[in-house]
C-alpha cells in the first residue's frame, strides 16, 4: 500500500523551521556580540576568538531547547492544535471486515527475568480489558547470551502462559546469534513473521502500556494511512533512588512541554526513540534494513542508535514519522545510579557519534538529517563546554601572568588600556540562566494553571520546593555529566569501543568503591584546577567555583544519590513526587503486585537449583528445553565428541566447573541434555548428588 498524501503539513512545518532557525541565529549572534565585549580585548586574541567561537556553539545549541520549551507551553495552554495527529481530523481508512493484526515485541538480553514477565503480564491484562485481545500477539524476542538466565526465560515464559492460559498467544524465541543487536532482532522477527501482522508495538524491557493506549494507537494508524511510525513519549516511573526520583520528576513536569514542543517543530518528520511505538511492518521491512558501516567499530561496523537511522529511512521511503505527545499510558523505567546513567551513555554516545557518517546518505529529510547533528550535540556539546572552560581559565591565568603593555609599537596619542564592563556580563548572565531557568518556571507555570494537577505533585508549594531540589541536583550533576560526556566522545573518536551490559531494574545503591575507582580522577582533577585557580587569579575563582565543587564531590555525590533511602525521605516529605505516585494508574498497580508474585515463585519443586542446573535436573524444565530447541541438529563427529566430554565433566564435577560458553554448547544439544538429565538422576554418590543441588 503507498502512503496517502500528506496534506497541508509540509509546507507548514517549512516555514516553522525557518522561525525556528531565525530565533536561535539572531539572539545568538547578539550574545556573541556580548561575549567579545566582556572579554579584556574584546576577543581580538587567539584563546579570546576561540572562547567567542565556542561560546556561540554552545548558546544556540541551549536555544534550541529554550524555544522548543516555549512554543510546548504555549501549544499545551492553547489546549489545541490542528495537527496533533490523535485528533487531526483526516479521512478514516476503509472499514475491514478482519480487524488489523498487531505483534507486541519484547526483545530482551540478558534482563531481570521476573520484571520481564511481571510487566509482560501487566500488558496482558491491561490488553484483555480492551475486548481486544484477538487483534494481539506476544513475543518475547531474547538476545540472552547467559546460560543459567536463557534457562530462567523458559521456564518462566511456559509458567506465564500456563497462568494466563495465553498459550498460542504470547510467543518466545532465543536468537542462537545475537547480530546486530536489537535491530538484528528485530529484523529477525520481521523476516520470520513480519507479513502475518500489519502493525507491531515495540517495547524496551522495562516498557509498560495499557491497552487502551494500545488500541488507540492501531486505530490512529488505521486513520492515518500515511503515518509509517508513531512514536509516543514514555514517562518516568518505578524506581526510588534519589537521582531516579531526579529524573522522574523531570520527565513529568518539564516533559510534556519539551514533547509538545517537539511536535510543533517537526510534525511528521518526528524521532523514534526505539520503543513504546508503533510501527506499520510492511514499509518498515521494506525501507528500513540497516546494512553495516564500512570500517572497523565504534564509528564503524553495526549501527547501535538504530531507531533515529529507522525513522530516516521510513521518511525517505514516503511514510511520516509523528509524536504522539499527548497520548497517556505509556511508561519507562529511569537508570537506578548514576554511574548505571553514565554506562547507558557511554553506549548512545558510540551510536550518535555513527550518525555523522549518515549525514550525507542520498534521500533522507533535511530534518533527519538535523536530527542527528542533534544527537551528535547531545555528547559533543559536553566536549565543547569542557574546552570552553578549560580556554577560559587560561585566559585568567594569563591575564594576571602577562606583562601589560600599554604603548604598542604603532604611534598612538593614548595608552591601551584593557577594559572590563561589569555591566556587559550581569546582562549576558542573566540571559543564558533566563535561557536555562524559564523552561522550569515554564512548566510550573502550567502545572499551577491546570486547576486539581499540583495536587498529584504534593501541592503548589511542594511542586516548587520540588523544582529547587531537582534544580540544585541537576546543577551538582551537571559538570560530572559534562566531564564523563567529554571523555565519551574522545575515547570513541580514538577508536575505543565499549561491551553492551543490560540495565539494572533494581533499587541497587552504588559503593564508595565503585564510585572512587570511577570518580576519582575527576575529584583530583578539580582540586588541583581549584588551587592552581585560586592562587593565581581569585577572581575568576569564585566563578568557577559552582563547577569545581561539583567535581570535588563527585565521589559522595554518586554514592548518596543512589541511595533509594534518601528518595523515601524526600516521597515522605511530598517531595518530588509525580502523578503515578498519587494516584496510580491499574497497570503500575498491577505490575508491582506482579513483580513480587514472580519472584517469590520458583517455578519448580527444586527451589533451591536455578538457570542450568535446573534445566539437567528437573525432568519439566528439561523437556521444555529440549521441545523449545525444535530440532536436533546433524553434527559432527569432532563436535559430538567434544561435547561428550563436556557432558563427562559436568557429571563429574558439577555444573559450578563448567564454563558459560561450556553451558550454553551443552543447551544446544537435545541428546547431550536428555543424558546428562537421566545420568544425573542416577548418580550413587551424595557428594555428587550434593554437587547438583539433590540434597
Amino acid at each position: 500500500m503507498s502512503p496517502a498524501q500528506f496534506g497541508s503539513w509540509v509546507r507548514i512545518a517549512f516555514w516553522r523551521r525557518i522561525v525556528l532557525l531565525l530565533l536561535i541565529t539572531v539572539p545568538t549572534f547578539f550574545a556573541s556580540g556580548y561575549m567579545a565585549y566582556v572579554l579584556p580585548h574584546r576577543g581580538t586574541t587567539r584563546i579570546e576568538l576561540a572562547i567567542v567561537i565556542f561560546f556561540t556553539l554552545l548558546f544556540g545549541w541551549i536555544s534550541i531547547g529554550f524555544w522548543t520549551t516555549l512554543v510546548g507551553f504555549l501549544m499545551l495552554v492553547r489546549r489545541f492544535h490542528r495537527f496533533s495527529i490523535p485528533a487531526e481530523p483526516v479521512t478514516s481508512a476503509p472499514k475491514m471486515g478482519v480487524p488489523p493484526r498487531t505483534a507486541i515485541l519484547m526483545p530482551i538480553c540478558n534482563e531481570d527475568t521476573s520484571r520481564i514477565l511481571a510487566g509482560l503480564k501487566t500488558i496482558y491484562k491491561s490488553v484483555e480489558l480492551t475486548g481486544r485481545m484477538e487483534q494481539f500477539s506476544f513475543f518475547i524476542l531474547s538476545d540472552t547470551n547467559d546460560p543459567d538466565v536463557w534457562v530462567e526465560e523458559e521456564l518462566g515464559w511456559a509458567h506465564l502462559c500456563r497462568s494466563l492460559n495465553a498459550f498460542g498467544r504470547i510467543f518466545y524465541r532465543r536468537r542462537r546469534v545475537n547480530i546486530k543487536r536489537k535491530s538484528g532482532n528485530i529484523a529477525d522477527f520481521c523476516r520470520r513473521w513480519g507479513r502475518d501482522f500489519k502493525y507491531m508495538i515495540v517495547l524496551d524491557a522495562d516498557s509498560i502500556m495499557s491497552g487502551a493506549t494500545m488500541v488507540r494507537m492501531v486505530e490512529i494508524m488505521e486513520q492515518h494511512l500515511s503515518v509509517g511510525i508513531l512514536q509516543t513519549v514514555p514517562k518516568g516511573q518505578g524506581r526510588m533512588s534519589l537521582i531516579a526520583r531526579v529524573q522522574q520528576f523531570s520527565n513529568n513536569v518539564y516533559g510534556p512541554l519539551f514533547a509538545a514542543g517537539l511536535h510543533f517543530w517537526q510534525l511528521g518528520d518526528a524521532h523514534y526513540w526505539g520503543h513504546n511505538a508503533i510501527i506499520r511492518v510492511e514499509p518498515f521491512m521494506k525501507n528500513c534494513l540497516l546494512s553495516r558501516l564500512s570500517g572497523k567499530p565504534p564509528l564503524g561496523g553495526d549501527i547501535l542508535s538504530h531507531d533515529f537511522v529507522e525513522a530516516a529511512l521510513m521518511r525517505r521511503g514516503g511514510w511520516a514519522v509523528w509524536l504522539a505527545y499527548d497520548l497517556e499510558g505509556s511508561y519507562e523505567e529511569m537508570p537506578p545510579t548514576l554511574l548505571d546513567e553514565l554506562k547507558r551513555d557511554r553506549r548512545w554516545c558510540q551510536g550518535n557519534l555513527q550518525h555523522l557518517r549518515l549525514l550525507f546518505t542520498k534521500g533522507l529529510c533535511p530534518v533527519h538529517r538535523a536530527l542527528f547533528l542533534n544527537g551528535v550535540m547531545s555528547y559533543m556539546s559536553a566536549l565543547l563546554w569542557c574546552i570552553f572552560l578549560c580556554l577560559s581559565t587560561a585566559e585568567a591565568i594569563y591575564e594576571v601572568l602577562r606583562k601589560p603593555v600599554y604603548f604598542t609599537k604603532t604611534k598612538s596619542l593614548f595608552p591601551n588600556w584593557p577594559v572590563w564592563h561589569p555591566e556587559w556580563s550581569i546582562a549576558l548572565l542573566f540571559a543564558t540562566a533566563l535561557i536555562l531557568f524559564m523552561p522550569k518556571l515554564l512548566s510550573i507555570m502550567l502545572i499551577l494553571c491546570h486547576r486539581g494537577k499540583a495536587r498529584l505533585f504534593g501541592g503548589p508549594l511542594k511542586l516548587i520546593l520540588s523544582v529547587v531540589v531537582e534544580s540544585i541536583l541537576a546543577t551538582f550533576l551537571a559538570p560530572v555529566r559534562m566531564l564523563s560526556h567529554s571523555r565519551f566522545v574522545l575515547l570513541t573518536l580514538l577508536g575505543r569501543q565499549i561491551g553492551w551490559s543490560s540495565q539494572p531494574r533494581d533499587d541497587r545503591g552504588t559503593t564508595w568503591r565503585e564510585a572512587i575507582r570511577y570518580h576519582g580522577g575527576s575529584t583530583l582533577l578539580a582540586i588541583v584546577w581549584g588551587i592552581v585557580v585560586f592562587i593565581v587569579n581569585r577572581t575568576f575563582f569564585w566563578w568557577l567555583t559552582p563547577i569545581i565543587v561539583a567535581l570535588a564531590c563527585s565521589i559522595p555525590l554518586s554514592v548518596l544519590t543512589s541511595r533509594a533511602s534518601l528518595g523515601r525521605a524526600l516521597l515522605k516529605l511530598g517531595l518530588l513526587r509525580i502523578p503515578e505516585e498519587a494516584a496510580p494508574p491499574q497497570e503500575l498497580r498491577w505490575l508491582q503486585s506482579n513483580i513480587k508474585e514472580q519472584r517469590g515463585n520458583g517455578f519448580t519443586p527444586l527451589p533451591g537449583v536455578r538457570g542450568f542446573a535446573r534445566a539437567v535436573i528437573d525432568p519439566f524444565v528439561n523437556n521444555l528445553h529440549i521441545v523449545l530447541l525444535r530440532k536436533d541438529r546433524k553434527i559432527s563427529p569432532r563436535i559430538a565428541k567434544r561435547r561428550q566430554k563436556l557432558r563427562d565433566k559436568a557429571l563429574i564435577l558439577g555444573p559450578h566447573n563448567l564454563t558459560p560458553s561450556q553451558k550454553i554448547e551443552l543447551l544446544y544439544d537435545p541428546a547431550c541434555m536428555a543424558a546428562l538429565h537421566r545420568a544425573v538422576w542416577e548418580l550413587p554418590s551424595r557428594t555428587l548428588a550434593a554437587e547438583w543441588g539433590l540434597t
